[in-house]
């Protein structure tokens, strides 16, 4: 008997009515996602249509390749293998209405049979297996093992229950047609002749099988209907949804937030209801599958704040499909500001989320709203503002005195000579903090040593706007930027160098939104440059053990992870301890995002966190590569009593240390 099969067999001429009820469902699918398409398209208008290929290659990497997904293997491995196992079976059912109803009848070409049928019985029946040990392992873990971070609720269990039921149905109609008279080549349907097999040694006869089999299959065919509607209206939508989001995700710099535009003339600031997001952050609503790994990587949420970035997307979602006319306020009601102020803008709940959710971008939106229109923000934020508007920096500091650390060290500023190569970038934290004006002063011995060609700008130089800029107060951001701007084009500035990753990340990303564009260089990048050209000579090797802390804003932000730990390996002649945070997973000091500035007064506190886990290592030394961040983790040393036994240096501090 060759290998083949009638595709209605069994069922009768039924294949008129299978596809109307097929295009009724298919139908209902339609309008309810032009319902949710209209939902997102409420919103403003934003452009994401340029790099089409890149886009594609997103879908295609992080999509079907799940890229992101499969960084936590058990979550990752059953949603792959039940992702493609439905895309299988899909390409399955598609090849048999190819075969059915356009090459049988109009080209009277019939491909389904001999080694084609073999192979395709196996596969499908390969990968239906690893769709139903996906769903038994997604229930396990929703179920059983229970993960703080899913929030159970009824479409859960009901889409996997659904899946399932679809999946073990159609292995049922598999194994009774195969027990109705056992072909030998349907071994090849390895999992179905299994269930004849079951089926069979029970005493089922074949005739009997014959019934079941009509049963069965009308049974399956019902459960895929449901399906195919279900899929609207339920967090199935993610299907498309989260395809969405990756093909309309920013291509643009990580770190760069978009501007306000013609600020002068605009009646609103911020966002305060959700049709004033764009249409692609409330797309977000739809394509965020809950799968909580923004949560788990949430300094705020971990450190037991109010902020959950997935619940922030969940509140933003329910608000959007409320619609019985009593729509809660976003900011207040929906979203509570504790919420939105609880944020260090870390970016580590859009790196480790598979659909490129954009929440940072959404809850500075809405912290524009109170900062510009509300006039609420924490009371810290007040004085840090004025001392903006009136110092170009956010301490109660003269900016007569910003040039101040540098007496004595021979170092020019750009009105006594411009003919420099770099422009050195001191910072608001370098000029003023007396902590960090230590990592000032070993950076210019560090370039005086190697031969760089520098200067500074003194006086002339404020700050960079981007404390301002995150929390929320974008006026007085672009006041501070467009002076900047007009400071570095006088002196013709083409390069420049930062020690500030909060600086470095506004240069490079976002002052060319402003129009001003530089060669911006971290002094990381630097000193490892000068170091591998041979300018820089290491003299003295470090014999303690360091762990290096990865400032979000160099790291996440800016994808800078090993040229600092090189150029440590270059001082320590060997590895350095690894926190277990580290890199993309780093955890944040807590200053990010203006909280820098702000009271932390709930929940634990961010640093002494961030120390705790340094210190775990048997470092005796945190280093890092922000000014930032060397202030929080010094704040927490001492907040834990662990100065004895630990210390936080600068990146800059260690090279000095070694080429004395």
């Amino acid at each position: 008997m060759e290998p083949t099969r009638e595709i209605f067999w069994n069922v009768g001429h039924v294949n008129i009515f299978v596809y109307l009820l097929s295009l009724i469902a298919v139908i209902i699918l339609i309008l309810g996602i032009i319902k949710r398409v209209k939902l997102w398209r409420s919103g403003q208008p934003e452009k994401r249509t340029d790099q089409i290929w890149s886009r594609i290659k997103s879908v295609l990497w992080f999509g079907f390749g799940h890229r992101r997904t499969l960084k936590e293997l058990y979550p990752g491995i059953f949603h792959f293998i039940l992702f493609w196992g439905f895309v299988i079976l899909f390409i399955g059912t598609l090849i048999i209405f190819l075969q059915e109803d356009i090459f049988s009848p109009i080209f009277n070409y019939f491909f389904f049979h001999g080694n084609f049928y073999l192979w395709f019985s196996f596969i499908l029946d390969l990968f239906g297996g690893l769709a139903i040990i996906g769903v038994l392992m997604a229930l396990y873990r929703r179920y059983v093992t229970r993960p703080e971070r899913l929030d159970n609720i009824l479409d859960d269990a009901a889409t996997l229950i659904l899946l399932l039921l679809i999946l073990v149905t159609g292995f049922f109609v598999e194994g009774f047609r195969i027990a109705s008279n056992f072909p030998d080549f349907e071994r090849w349907s390895f999992v179905g002749w299994t269930m004849a097999k079951v089926i069979s040694s029970v005493g089922i006869a074949a005739t009997s099988s014959l019934i079941w089999h009509k049963v069965m299959w009308w049974i399956h065919f019902a459960f895929a209907t449901i399906f195919i509607v279900y899929i609207a209206y339920s967090k199935l939508l993610h299907i498309l949804a989260s395809s969405l989001t990756q093909f309309f995700r920013s291509l643009g710099p990580k770190g760069a937030l978009k501007p306000i535009p013609d600020m002068e003339n605009q009646e609103t600031f911020g966002v305060s209801k959700v049709e004033e997001f764009t249409w692609r952050q409330l797309l977000d609503a739809d394509g965020c599958t809950r799968c909580g790994r923004c949560q788990d990587n949430c300094p705020a949420f971990l450190s037991e704040k109010p902020l959950s970035p997935k619940k922030i997307i969940r509140d933003l979602k329910s608000n959007l499909l409320e619609t019985t006319g009593n729509r809660p306020a976003l900011i207040g009601e929906s979203i509570k500001e504790d919420e939105l102020w609880a944020c260090t803008t870390c970016y580590a709940c859009q790196e480790a989320c598979p659909v490129f959710v954009e929440q940072v971008p959404t809850i500075v939106d809405m912290r524009r709203y109170l900062v510009l229109m509300e006039a609420k923000f924490p009371q810290e934020a007040t004085q840090v503002f004025r001392n903006m508007e009136t110092n170009y920096n956010p301490w109660a500091i003269g900016f007569a005195t910003r040039a101040d650390w540098a007496k004595d060290l021979g170092v020019k500023t750009l009105a006594e000579d411009k003919n420099v190569d770099i422009l050195y970038w001191v910072g608001c934290s370098g000029s003023f903090d007396d902590r960090n004006k230590k990592v000032s002063k070993a950076l210019v011995k560090i370039m005086q040593k190697a031969g760089v060609s520098f200067g500074i700008l003194g006086t002339e130089e404020s700050c960079c706007g981007e404390t301002a800029r995150r929390m929320g107060n974008e006026y007085l951001a672009q006041i501070l930027i467009e002076k900047n701007i007009e400071t570095l084009k006088k002196y013709e500035v083409k390069k420049i160098l930062v020690t500030c990753p909060h600086g470095y990340n506004s240069f490079k990303n976002e002052y060319p939104l402003f129009g001003a564009k530089f060669e911006v260089i971290h002094h990381t990048d630097l000193i490892l440059n000068l170091i591998q050209n041979g300018k820089l000579k290491i003299q003295k090797e470090i014999k303690e053990k360091l762990t290096y802390h990865d400032s979000c804003y160099l790291g996440r932000y800016n994808d800078i992870y090993d040229s600092p730990r090189e150029v440590l390996r270059e001082v320590t002649k060997g590895e350095i301890a690894e926190m277990e945070r580290r890199r993309e997973k780093g955890f944040c000091c807590g200053a990010g995002g203006g909280r820098m500035w702000m009271e932390e007064t709930l929940g634990k506190r961010i640093n002494q966190m961030r120390v705790q886990q340094a210190s775990e290592t048997g470092a005796a030394t945190i280093v890092t590569a922000c000014p930032y961040c060397l202030t929080m983790l010094s704040d927490g040393i001492k907040e834990i009593n662990l100065e004895e036994k630990m210390k936080a240096l600068d990146l800059a501090e260690i090279v000095e240390q070694a080429i004395d």
